[in-house]
């Protein structure tokens, strides 16, 4: 079996990357991960989810900006993101990552951009999911977000099982009262910082997703794992929590028939939908969580 570490590094292969981009054998696989390119289209999938009995969170991807006036773009390509949510009636939050808005230019720039991002959803009556990245921007978004929090409360952020820092970090932002998205992790991070296998990261979800549970403010248990969300579900069951106090959230284009199963018994659950050009990072990250879809690519790749 291929591991996580050495999937991100094949689909960092510039040769690689220019086969995946353009060849007529990938397409279907990355229209299953991406929502298109462009908002229309991403409006459209949104509408049809929601028809279906989802909620949605849109990602309009992009990270590790570079250029202020970059940094700029894509804070103003979120407020109108929101605002052709909020004209079209479509059921959906955004999620954004803080690197596509500036972060590694400076805090200042960061703050300034999510600011008017938080300021925009705040005036259309939306909510703004600020995702996590790699561990080393970390404590930079949980202090920035932590800071804003108090005065934008319509926002939650991300927290990754696999990090050891994390138990510290949730009792953090339950004490803030934020609510929180629990994921396992999909970035490549050295065994300093990060349980390596399987099993302890999935203990750890668990231990984390049954304080979230107890404690947390609507929290979204966001994991495809069917072990963990049938413990998940026990367990709110126990707690005396209805089908509506926490979330399932799951990503486009994987796990569809739980996703309808889990929206067939009322549970709440969101479905978190990219688009946009710069596609390819998040779509190699989805590689690396499914080994087998890189098998496929690389046998057609090979064929013949």
């Amino acid at each position: 079996m291929l591991s996580r570490t050495l999937v991100l590094k094949v689909a960092e292969l510039p040769a690689f990357k220019r086969w995946i981009r353009h060849s007529r054998l990938t397409q279907g696989l990355i229209k299953r991960f991406i929502a298109g390119e462009d908002l229309e289209t991403a409006l459209r999938i949104t509408r049809q989810l929601n028809q279906e009995g989802f909620l949605v969170a849109l990602d309009y991807l992009g990270e590790d900006t570079h250029r202020i006036e970059d940094a700029e773009y894509a804070a103003e390509q979120y407020i109108t993101l929101l605002e052709q949510i909020h004209k079209s009636g479509v059921n959906s939050c955004i999620s954004i990552k803080l690197t596509q808005l500036g972060l590694d230019l400076g805090d200042s720039i960061a703050r300034r951009n999510l600011e008017k991002v938080l300021a925009a959803a705040r005036e259309l009556n939306n909510f703004v999911w600020v995702d996590m990245e790699s561990s080393k921007h970390t404590q930079a978004i949980l202090d920035l977000f932590c800071d804003l929090y108090p005065r934008y409360p319509h926002s939650g952020t991300v927290l990754q099982s696999y990090l050891y820092r994390t138990p510290q970090d949730l009792e953090r932002l339950i004490a803030l009262g934020a609510r929180i998205r629990l994921v396992k992790g999909a970035y490549a991070e050295p065994k300093e910082v990060a349980y390596p296998d399987k099993r302890s990261v999935d203990r750890q979800f668990k231990i984390q997703m049954e304080l979230l549970l107890e404690k947390g403010n609507e929290p979204a248990i966001a994991t495809h794992d069917t072990r963990l969300i049938s413990h998940a579900k026990r367990y709110a069951a126990e707690l005396g929590l209805s089908k509506t106090q926490f979330e399932f959230q799951l990503l486009y284009g994987i796990s569809r028939e739980l996703q309808k199963r889990l929206a067939a018994e009322g549970y709440r659950t969101l479905i978190y939908v990219p688009y946009g050009e710069q596609w390819y990072p998040y779509f190699s990250r989805r590689l690396a969580e499914r080994p087998a879809n890189l098998y496929f690519i690389l046998r057609s790749l090979f064929r013949k």
